[in-house]
Parts: C-alpha cells; structure tokens; sequence
C-alpha cells in the first residue's frame, strides 16, 4: 500500500503552563467551596421541594376526607346482610351536598327512600350510625306485622333481614303510643305521640326516618327517631375490606391494640373475606 495514503498521526505535543503559586494543604480551593456550597444548596433545595410536595399531599388528603370521601367501619350487625360487621366503607361525602347554585355544577343528589346513609347519631353526635332511608319528609308512615306502609301503600324490600315472628307489639305494629319498648328514647316517645295521626307518623320537613336492614335487631328511628338532614354524612360507595369477626374486642391498652393490630396484618388472607371486599354498596 501506498504510504502517502495512509491517515498521519501527529504526536501530542506538552503544553507548559505557568506553575500555579503553591497553597496550604489546610486551605480549600475556591472550585472545591464552590461545589461544596453547589451540594449544600442542592440538598437544601431538594428537602424544600420534598417537604413542599408532602404537605401537598397532606392537605389533598385532608380536604378529600373532609369533603369528598371518608372511611367508616361497620361495628354491629342492624344492617345485616346487606352489611356486615367487619366491613370497612368508603362514604361519598359529596354526593347530596346542599341544594342551592352549587347543584348545577356538582353532582348533588336528593336523599331518596332506599338510600343507605351514614350520619351523626342525632342522640350523641359524636357516633356514627348507618341505616336506610324509609320514610321521607311528609311521609305518612307505619308497620302492621313487620311490613311497612308509606302513605297507605306497602313498600316492597328485597334487602330486609328478619329473625323472629311478628311478636313484638311497639317493634312490628309501629307506631304505638300505648306501648313503649326497651331501650325506648324517652325524649322521642314524646314527640311521636304528638306526629301520630290516624295510626301513621308523620315525618316531619328537614328530617328522615330510617331502618336498619336486619329489623328485628336494629335500634333505629322507632325507638330514637327522626335523623336532621344537617346530620346526614354520605353515602357508601364500595366495601374496600371485609374482615371476619376475628376479634372484636382487643384490650383496651396500648400492648392490646399494638397486639390486634400484628395479628390482622399477619393474619390478613385468613381474616379476609375476599368475596365481600370491593362489593358496591346498594
């Protein structure tokens, strides 16, 4: 081959610089200060963002379980078999909102008769209670024998529990101001002698009457009464976990619950219903 078409190389040539003026060991250079001050701002910058993008989320968390959704445990068995003890709902909070201008830009919906709501216990405010809606605002109501009659005609209820015969005078033949009943609030055994009229109780504006599903063990509007619209939460959306009645009761100590709380979670296929959790509620 030809040399003269073979690439020439040239050899690197040595650039000599000037020698830099020599500098105590103990001293750092000004490049090394710099990028350690470029670190230190980094890391500072880095845990601001990080701190900032948590307290996001926070507040997203807190205005969702404020206003848009919240989680409820069911802890007895009034609502049986539509819902079960150990079940944990998801409650839309936002879905019957308040009926004014807002109605036309949100997705507000007026409680309905059949409709499952979670509330404040008009008796204690600080528990929460859910049943089903029965009887609505200027509802004429009454029960002959266990089934209910809204204004004179009889409402049909696939979902209803019952446990016993017809036996019972006040909880079956309701309303009856003859005969009051155990665990009777007697504040609301005086109002209802005053809304009876012609044997039906008139649901009075502003407020709901309601059932629980298993309605021979559910203390409900028959024995506390009517349930404000103010106090009315949400309504249940889905079943996120179902648990077995494992454990109702754990120890009322900080071991106890710490206890309960390691036995769910190593415990969590066997405590399970699997076929419940995820179930819409209706």
């Amino acid at each position: 081959m030809d040399s003269s078409t073979e690439p020439v190389v040239s050899p690197v040539q040595p650039v000599v610089t000037p020698e830099a003026p020599a500098t105590p060991a103990s001293a750092p250079s000004t490049s090394a200060a710099a990028q350690n001050g470029q670190v230190a701002g980094n890391f500072s910058s880095d845990l601001i963002s990080s701190l900032q993008s948590l307290m996001g989320t926070v507040v997203i968390a807190i205005f969702v379980i404020t206003f848009i959704v919240q989680a409820f445990q069911i802890p007895s068995e009034s609502m049986e078999n539509t819902l079960l003890v150990g079940d944990y709902l998801l409650v839309n909070k936002l879905c019957y909102g308040e009926l004014g201008a807002g109605r036309y830009v949100m997705p507000y919906q007026r409680i309905k008769r059949g409709d499952i709501v979670v509330f404040h216990y008009p008796v204690d405010p600080k528990q929460h209670f859910v049943k089903r809606v029965i009887g609505l605002p200027g509802d004429r109501l009454r029960l002959v024998n266990k089934k209910v009659f809204i204004n004179g005609t009889p409402l049909e209820e696939s979902y209803v529990r019952f446990l016993e015969p017809p036996n019972n005078l006040f909880r079956d033949n309701f309303p009856r101001t003859d005969v009051p009943a155990y665990g009777l609030e007697g504040k609301w055994w005086l109002e209802m002698r005053k809304l009876v009229e012609d044997g039906q109780l008139i649901v009075p504006e502003g407020n709901y009457f309601v059932m629980g599903d298993n309605r021979d063990d559910s203390q409900d509007s028959r024995y506390w009464g009517f349930v404000p619209r103010e106090n009315i939460i949400g309504r249940p959306l889905v079943i996120y976990w179902s648990v077995k009645d494992w454990d109702r009761n754990p120890l009322d100590s900080v071991g106890g619950r710490l206890h309960h709380l390691a036995y769910a979670m190593s415990h969590i296929f066997q405590i399970t219903r699997w076929e419940r959790t995820l179930r819409l509620v209706h």
